[in-house]
């Protein structure tokens, strides 16, 4: 869920002496959590994970109260709050609990015939400390997700909230529901120069969340030290809509995926792609359904908040301002109740095209620019054609074409007849292509991620000497020749060539170079 613009890395100058300070905290940050690693290395993978039952509860028993935390900072409507920075963060621990063991045991892995005798497996091994760079648009779900599954894969965290959204003391509060959870992590609050000097302080991994910009940046400065990065970034989201399609799904669909948390999603709906059969249809029931919302920050009836940050606005305004200047018609509705401040009532654009900022640069906020399309390969290359490829959504009633247009589109996640739902499954990756960075959350890989995996090969104690060690001699050549044959050739009596050609090779292998040579 990552952020259109984050100053959580990049930020004002700093004097000589505020960056000698920054870097003398920076280097007792990384020195406690690597303190706290080696204690956490005492706990077993079922210990951690009987900690995320503790962390859920405290959620679910606390929900109001962090959401009149939450939505003060980030000026969210409190449905959008409940069910991202709540149910989804509940929802995926859920998961975490019912499948981490199996994810980060020990794993077996079948051993060849040519390594017959062995055994095979897999350690998924703690990375160490890692640092969590948060972004503005999710505080907790970012915070507690990522957290958990750094925690239950076995490392300390170090994690950075954005200095826009800190929420201070909060997350602090929830982890210390569990103590080892608490004793594990440590909230690093500051700027970007702060980021900066944890990064030079070499943890085992970095994530961060928030905009493409930043990303390039972090793994450049990573890249000195082969730190490795997982990185969210930017999306531009294409929602396309068949006029085989029912109306009213896709467009109550458009209408959230492009407008819920204003807009402030990585995975929003920022280019509606419909059929030319259905378009000016379409487009008036958008009109209507967007007469309906109702705008209001914190309220249980409200649609939508405000923007979190006046810098976003400003973009948002912008990318309207440049599409109206080069001929888009613009369509605002929505009433505002209470404050205006930082809101931006959700806006349609029509007659868009791809001079346009608001159909080829993220946005990040309630705009939802309209194409029409004539056929299934131009709607295909209109929503690749671009540098993002976080996610997308396709309705139709034809299952074939779905799958089609589901495997065609450069993207990591893809919703058929849904909107923002690939993300909604805690059990499948989450994570983009192209600028929209590299790496996987959530699911097995997203939890994999915070470990590196160690591959063991276990054999018997012997005084045996394997078929390809030393000495090398014409007669092991020709039973290596043999064997080969008899592993990959399909002839008859398959089986048993390859017993005789390996116990032959076996055998061959416990003579000395002098025995060999003498023919025996």
């Amino acid at each position: 869920m990552g952020s259109f613009q984050s100053s959580d890395i990049t930020s004002p100058s700093t004097s000589a002496s505020e960056s000698t300070d920054i870097q003398t905290q920076a280097r007792q940050l990384m020195q406690g959590a690597r303190q706290r690693q080696a204690l956490l290395e005492e706990s077993t993978l079922k210990q951690r994970i009987g900690e995320v039952g503790k962390i859920r509860q405290y959620l679910l028993d606390n929900r109001e109260s962090i959401l009149d935390r939450v939505i003060p900072e980030t000026g969210k409507c409190r449905t959008d709050a409940l069910i991202a920075e709540i149910l989804g963060v509940v929802d995926y621990l859920t998961w975490l609990e019912k499948n981490a063991y199996r994810f980060l045991q020990d794993q077996k892995i079948p051993t060849p015939i040519t390594l017959l005798g062995k055994k095979s497996r897999i350690y998924h091994q703690p990375l160490g400390v890692v640092l969590i760079i948060a972004p503005w648009n999710y505080p907790v779900h970012t915070a507690i997700t990522s957290i958990m599954a750094a925690f239950v894969a076995g490392n300390a965290i170090l994690y950075k909230p954005s200095e826009i959204t800190p929420l201070n003391g909060l997350i602090e509060q929830i982890l210390s529901a569990s103590e080892p959870v608490a004793n594990s992590t440590i909230i690093a609050y500051g700027d970007g120069a702060l980021g900066r000097a944890l990064i030079d302080c070499q943890p085992d991994k970095i994530f961060f969340t928030g905009s493409t910009r930043t990303g390039k940046l972090i793994a450049k400065q990573a890249a000195e030290s082969l730190i490795p990065v997982d990185l969210e970034l930017g999306g531009k989201d294409a929602m396309i809509v068949f006029d085989d399609a029912p109306l009213d799904r896709p467009v109550a669909a458009a209408i959230w995926g492009a407008f819920t948390h204003s807009g402030q999603s990585c995975s929003a709906v920022e280019r509606l792609y419909v059929h030319e059969n259905i378009y000016d249809e379409f487009v008036d029931k958008l009109k209507q359904a967007m007469s309906n919302l109702h705008i209001a920050e914190g309220k249980k009836d409200s649609d939508m908040g405000r923007m979190t940050v006046q810098f976003q606005l400003d973009i948002v305004q912008q990318h309207v301002n440049d599409a109206v200047k080069k001929g888009a018609q613009l369509f605002q509705a929505g009433s505002i109740n209470g404050p205006a401040d930082r809101v931006f009532q959700p806006a349609l654009l029509t007659n868009v095209s791809n001079e346009m900022k608001v159909m080829t640069e993220e946005t990040f906020g309630p705009v939802l620019p309209v194409m029409k399309f004539s056929t299934e390969q131009a709607v295909i290359e209109a929503a690749n054609d671009s540098p993002y490829g976080l996610c997308g959504s396709i309705f139709t009633r034809s299952a074939p074409r779905a799958e089609r247009i589901a495997r065609a589109l450069d993207v990591g996640g893809i919703s058929i007849n849904n909107v923002n739902m690939s993300e909604g499954n805690p059990g499948m990756a989450f994570g983009g292509t192209k600028q929209t960075g590299t790496g996987r959350i959530r699911g097995k890989e997203g939890l994999r991620a915070f470990t590196r995996s160690k591959s063991v090969l276990i054999d018997k104690p012997s005084n045996g000497i394997e078929a390809n060690w030393y000495p090398y001699t014409e007669a092991k050549y020709h039973k290596f020749n043999q064997f080969i044959d008899a592993l990959y050739q399909n002839r008859w009596l398959k089986l048993p060539r390859i017993a005789l050609h390996g116990l032959g090779l076996e055998r061959l292998a416990q003579k000395s170079r002098r025995d060999l040579t003498k023919g025996n």
